[in-house]
This record gives C-alpha cells, sequence and structure tokens, in this order.
C-alpha cells in the first residue's frame, strides 16, 4: 500500500479551487469577450477585457501550499502591479493588455541536452497543473496573497535535462518595443532577466505560473508564463518568460544590473537586513490598513533554508 505524505505547506484538497474551474487555455483564448466590465485602475475606470476561466481538463491537483493569510481580493491585486515595460507605476494593467500573449513560444536552451522550443499550450499539456495558494512579498514592503495556477519548476528543469555543467537557470522576457512602449528606454538594460541556482529551481515551492483566481493569467501579472518564487523578494519573480537558459556561470540580472547593492542576486526576504533606503522589518497587505511584521523567507523557511546553509552571515544574500 502506498502512503501520500502531506507537506507543512499543503492545505487538503477541499480548500482549493474545484477541478471543474479549470479550463483549456487555447478555447477560453478564441472565446474571451474584450472590453467587457471596467476596474479602478488609479482612481480612473479603464475597460479591461474578461479573464475566463479554465475549462474542464484532466489534470493532477495534487499538493496545495497554504499562504496561512487571506487571498488578496483579485480586484485589488490585478489593478496593483509592477510591470516596468508598460510603465514605472502600479496602475499598468490597461496599459499591459497590449502583451500579445497567444501565441507564444518558450525556449529552452544553454547547458542543456537539446534546445527546446514549443508553445505555451503544448507545455502546459506536458506539466501538472496545480493551484496553489502563495504569500508574495514585494522588496517595497508591500506584499498580497494569491492563489496561482501552474506547475512545480522542478517538472520543467527536469525536461530540459540539464548538463551537469550547469549550476544556473537564467529567465528572460519578451523584447517587443511596438507591444511595451517602455522597453524603448535606453537606461534600462531590456529585456528583463532574472536567475536563481538550479538548486533554488528544484524546490519544491518553486513554480511555474499559467493562471490566478481559478483563470487564465491576467496580462498584467506577466501573461502567459511568469515564475512564483514565494520566499524571494518579488522582482525574482519574472514575468511573461520568453526564454529558460541553463549555464555554468552566474547571471547578473536585470535589476542588479541597474543597483546590486539594493537589488542583489539572491534577494532572500529577511526582516532583519533593510534596503538601503527603507526597513524590511513590516509589511503592507493589499487592502488593508496596518501593517504586519514580515517573516524570515517570508515565512517559508522550513522549506528552503537548508539552501542557504552558512550563508546566514552574508549580508548580500539578503538572508
Amino acid at each position: 500500500m502506498h502512503y501520500h505524505r502531506s507537506e507543512s505547506w499543503m492545505i487538503k484538497d477541499s480548500q482549493a479551487t474545484d477541478e471543474t474551474h479549470f479550463r483549456n487555455r487555447r478555447q477560453i483564448l478564441a472565446g474571451m469577450v474584450t472590453g467587457a466590465g471596467a476596474a479602478l485602475i488609479g482612481g480612473a475606470a479603464s475597460a479591461l477585457p474578461s479573464q475566463a476561466e479554465f475549462a474542464p481538463v484532466p489534470v493532477r491537483t495534487e499538493g496545495f501550499p497554504h499562504a496561512t493569510r487571506t487571498v488578496t481580493p483579485e480586484s485589488i491585486s490585478s489593478s496593483y502591479n509592477n510591470f516596468y515595460e508598460f510603465g514605472s507605476s502600479k496602475s499598468i494593467a490597461a496599459e499591459a493588455q497590449a502583451l500579445k500573449s497567444d501565441p507564444w513560444t518558450l525556449t529552452i536552451d544553454g547547458e542543456v541536452a537539446q534546445e527546446i522550443r514549443l508553445d505555451v499550450d503544448t507545455l502546459m499539456n506536458r506539466m501538472p497543473m496545480q493551484e496553489r495558494v502563495y504569500r508574495h512579498r514585494c522588496v517595497e514592503a508591500w506584499s498580497m496573497v494569491v492563489p496561482w495556477i501552474g506547475f512545480p519548476l522542478k517538472d520543467l528543469v527536469a525536461m530540459a535535462a540539464p548538463l551537469s555543467s550547469a549550476q544556473y537557470v537564467r529567465f528572460e522576457t519578451f523584447f517587443d518595443t511596438d507591444t511595451a512602449p517602455e522597453q524603448k528606454a535606453s537606461w534600462y538594460p531590456w529585456p528583463y532577466t532574472e536567475a536563481i541556482t538550479i538548486n533554488e529551481a528544484a524546490n519544491d515551492l518553486a513554480m511555474i505560473v499559467v493562471g490566478a483566481y481559478g483563470k487564465v493569467l491576467h496580462k498584467q501579472f506577466g501573461a502567459p508564463l511568469r515564475l512564483h518564487l514565494p520566499w524571494k523578494y518579488g522582482f525574482k519573480s519574472i514575468k511573461s518568460i520568453s526564454r529558460v537558459t541553463f549555464t555554468s556561470e552566474r547571471p547578473k540580472s536585470f535589476w542588479e544590473s541597474l543597483n546590486g547593492r539594493e537589488y542583489g542576486f539572491w534577494a532572500n526576504v529577511n526582516p532583519e537586513v533593510a534596503h538601503p533606503r527603507w526597513s524590511q522589518a513590516t509589511e503592507k497587505p493589499l487592502g488593508q490598513d496596518e501593517r504586519i511584521p514580515t517573516q524570515l523567507f517570508n515565512g517559508y523557511g522550513e522549506q528552503v533554508a537548508s539552501l542557504y546553509a552558512g550563508m546566514e552571515d552574508d549580508r548580500a544574500t539578503w538572508m
């Protein structure tokens, strides 16, 4: 007889979105009605396309992480976003609708057995889809809780079959100045990139996101593929991924290239290590008036602390 051991970060299946809420992405994208409804963005009403739900498909939905906090209302989290390709304010949801997320091709290259190019729908059909309710902590000291839909990053790593020399995973977003005018800004090192170690990529919590709130991923959240690393500051969770590269040398990512003193490679949430311009001891959950204490590794230390054994005294790790 086989037993499934529930991890400490999992909640019961009955507490997650019912499987009938998952829908086929291409079926939905073909039938989406744009311009239906409006959202208050930055205090003004802006017309945004409706987000359709996933259609029923045979998916494996085992294991759901527990955020231990109330889920942030979708109306709030979807209207307060960082997406510098479309502007430096938080009210970029309307502008982000210009993103062409279908069709979308992902390239996997670098130190792998063979380069892979595949469309998002093929990728999704190969992966074990799950819903995971995760905390998200921005380096700017605000936070939210979102029910993401996606698959473990470690499964993409396994599919890529990296060579033994590969020690890091580099992620790159799209580059299209016609779609995202802010990418014309020469003072930014476009396209946006991020990187983590291959051991971090293999951690159970690392996730590739394709949906949220039971729906196809909102464009302002980084459709059609984004990363989510719940124990790191939010800028590490790159949006709209178009390329994944395995490499033996540590890459320098977007924000680290701009200001490595403020936005380091590791970016692990740590309330005891202040940002050079503000404290990280507390955070303000979106939609709430009061600040709350920030937790080491954003509360996921049991699952990830072992990745950084011996680095506790290194402030550069932001641990």
